[in-house]
């Protein structure tokens, strides 16, 4: 702050209030160099000063005895007006008895007089200032000036020093959120915003008054809580919302809730929010739950699918992701031959190790990633198509996923077809699997992708076909090649005699269409020879083999090219 002054070349103001002429001039002497001083005869006059429009007095200098008001009645003023008793007081007495009782009127410090060592009062002067500016400048940073509760940095030093207190009290880390709060600012205007804020903060500390809590505003609509642990949170919020209704006149106030209970001490109090907020912003937009509680597991959950996703791209530049193939066989006939294969994404994580696709891919599909890998498995699949017919002589197809993003894409027919074209293939060798939430998403859309690819020669496949409410449907508006027979029902055939019939009844419909069915998951001799009497086309699954890495795949190539010689 010193070196702040001295650069803008800033004087502070002085007030020195003495009913002496001469005393006023000697302490003037001494500052006027320094300070910029003023000067008032008596306590009256002093308060006055002090109390008008930019007085702005870094220091008092105040003697005590004085007619009309003395010093001890200054001091009692200026403590009872906030704007007052912030400024330094330095008492100026010969008497030391007098000193106790001014400290206890609220005085920093004492000249003693007469005044014959300038250098000790402009020592004094300027180390009291300086303590006063410090103190100033975090009394401003410790508080949110809106809600006058503590500031982030503050909340948690604060936090530090009472757990050196409080030793193994329990507590718990509270985040809450108001929903949407950026709607009331623009619906109602930032002065209602500012006031929900406020009503916030002051129903909080009435709702926890009695409790042991620290409270602060980190962020704009965020509010934190350090408080005694309790096993069951409850209902102990709902009187917050009311509370704020009653109190602003708006429509119900939502509030979120994250509590991590009994925290751990050994960690960051950072941490230990960053726990409760990530509870809170769990269930944002779920209307059904108010509260939610911290979970380790969900928390190391969130932790991992992050890794996931930060890995993602140096796993594509590194090659951990590798496709797998699974054969598919054509059972209607004397002996099953290997009709296709499916492409399946694996990953093989240089410190993880396999990462299973059910950990990645709902998440690449949640946040669009699934357009890169997709890509990347349509390129390895073409690859590899081509590398069998150049080594064996012969074509064996293979089914990629085109995901809900993917069939979007306005690329998407120009990209299928340069691979194709770039490995010498025909479109029909590249077979793309679509699932029905892409059709529930966009019908129409669909249809006219699915239109504009069969055009160009590709073979389209309803994968999973049975598992959602629209899969007839479908089957009327999208020209489709091949149906693939959800594997739960293949799964379940043998257990109860509804799954047996609706096995059935989808074989049915493949061939009332016209179109050969494949059938997943199929593990079993049992489930074979019931699925070739019904008269499915295709299987694949366990039974034949599980998913393979290329060059094992390349012993069922083989063996289709003796088959077909």
């Amino acid at each position: 702050m010193e070196d702040f002054n001295r650069t803008i070349g800033f004087k502070r103001r002085i007030l020195v209030v003495d009913d002496e002429e001469i005393n006023r001039e000697i302490l003037g002497n001494i500052l006027n160099e320094t300070y910029d001083v003023s000067y008032a005869e008596d306590g009256q006059k002093a308060l006055e000063m002090m109390r008008e429009k930019n007085a702005d007095f870094s220091l008092v200098l105040l003697d005590l005895l004085m007619p009309v008001t003395d010093g001890f009645s200054v001091l009692d003023e200026m403590q009872k007006e906030d704007a007052l008793k912030q400024i330094p007081v330095i008492v100026m007495t010969s008497e030391k008895s007098a000193e106790v009782k001014s400290i206890k009127h609220g005085a920093y410090d004492f000249i003693t007089k007469p005044y014959d060592m300038p250098e000790v009062i402009l020592a004094r002067c300027e180390r009291i200032i300086e303590l006063n500016e410090d103190k100033s400048i975090i009394r401003a940073a410790e508080k949110d000036e809106l809600t006058g509760l503590y500031t982030r940095e503050f909340f948690f030093e604060y936090i530090h020093r009472y757990e050196h207190v409080t030793g193994e009290q329990k507590m718990d880390a509270v985040v809450l959120n108001i929903e949407h709060f950026h709607m009331i600012n623009e619906m109602y205007g930032r002065e209602t915003g500012d006031e929900v804020l406020c009503s916030t903060a002051s129903t909080l500390k009435e709702l926890f008054e009695k409790e042991t809590f620290i409270a602060s505003r980190p962020d704009a609509d965020y509010f934190y809580l350090y408080m005694s642990h309790r096993e069951n949170y409850e209902g102990v919020f709902d009187g917050l919302q009311e509370e704020l209704s009653h109190l602003t006149q708006l429509p119900r106030i939502r509030f979120r809730i994250g509590v991590s209970q009994d925290v751990d001490k050994t960690l960051p109090a950072e941490n230990r929010f960053d726990h409760a907020k990530l509870a809170c912003d769990h269930i944002r937009g779920d209307y059904t739950r108010q509260l939610s509680y911290y979970n380790k597991e969900d928390n190391d959950r969130e932790l991992y699918g992050e890794r996931l996703i930060n890995d993602m791209e140096d796993a594509i530049r590194n090659g951990d992701f590798v496709v797998f193939y699974q054969p598919k066989f054509n059972i209607q006939t004397k002996e099953p031959h290997l009709r296709s294969a499916e492409a399946l994404i694996r990953w093989r994580h240089p410190e993880l190790g396999m990462v299973s696709p059910g950990a990645f891919i709902p998440l690449f599909e949640s946040n669009g990633l699934i357009q890169k890998l997709d890509r990347y498995v349509w390129s390895e699949a073409a690859a590899q198509i081509r590398k069998w017919k150049e080594t064996y002589g012969i074509t064996i197809p293979v089914s990629v996923n085109v995901s809900r993003i993917d069939i979007y894409d306005p690329e998407l027919e120009n990209r299928l077809a340069g691979l194709v074209e770039q490995n010498g293939l025909s479109a029909e060798d590249l077979m793309l699997e679509i699932t029905e939430s892409a059709y529930a998403d966009n019908a129409k859309g669909l249809i006219e992708v699915v239109n504009h690819l069969r055009d160009r020669g590709f073979k389209i496949e309803m994968d999973d076909f049975g598992s959602g409410y629209s899969s007839l449907n479908m089957l009327t508006t999208i020209p489709i090649d091949v149906l693939k027979l959800d594997m739960k029902f293949v799964r379940n055939m043998h257990k109860d005699e509804k799954s047996l019939k609706l096995v059935e009844l989808i074989i049915d419909i493949a061939k009332f269409f016209g179109v050969p069915l494949v059938a997943e998951g199929v593990e079993d001799e049992a489930q074979f020879k019931t699925l070739k009497e019904m008269g499915c086309d295709v299987i694949q699954g366990y039974y034949f083999s599980k998913p393979i890495p290329a060059e094992e795949f390349e012993t069922f190539v083989k063996e289709e090219k003796k088959r077909r010689e």
